[in-house]
């Protein structure tokens, strides 16, 4: 099917510390959820907020550099696509799902104090996107306009 998209781009803080893990052909695996806020009017015109829970996984380099430098609260800009996994629960028998978001770039926001770093520490992942399927072409990565 030509002219789909599948991008996801989120602003929001860790709920908790990275998960890593490594496959057996020794790939790292980074897994984490990520909490965004919206606040919306209720029908008497009080502000609710909002939050929604992402599950996020990174790969490769990406996964290293999230399990060294991510910590429960950072505040971080991250890119990726989409993607269900399922699977048959072994204790019931029933088929679960779970969505994801496969990251494939990400950014720490916020300032270096807040963030708890060195000034020698980095900001960016520089490892380049990792291709999670053959299928999936590489983009070049756009200039983003802040």
């Amino acid at each position: 099917m030509a002219g789909t998209v599948n991008r996801v781009i989120l602003v929001g803080r860790l709920g908790k510390d990275p998960e890593i893990k490594y496959t057996p052909s020794g790939m790292a695996l980074a897994t984490f959820s990520l909490a965004t806020d919206e606040s919306r009017k209720d029908s008497e015109g009080n502000r609710q907020q909002i939050t929604e829970w992402h599950n996020i996984v990174l790969w490769g380099k990406q996964a290293e550099i999230a399990g060294e430098f991510l910590r429960k609260g950072k505040l971080i800009y991250v890119e990726g696509r989409l993607q269900t996994r399922s699977w048959d629960d072994a204790q019931s028998g029933e088929k679960r799902y779970r969505t994801e978001v496969q990251g494939n770039r990400f950014v720490m926001l916020g300032s270096r104090a807040e963030q708890g770093e060195s000034p020698e520490s980095p900001r960016a992942s520089t490892a380049q996107p990792t291709r999670t399927s053959p299928d999936q072409p590489l983009e070049e990565e756009e200039d983003l306009p802040f």
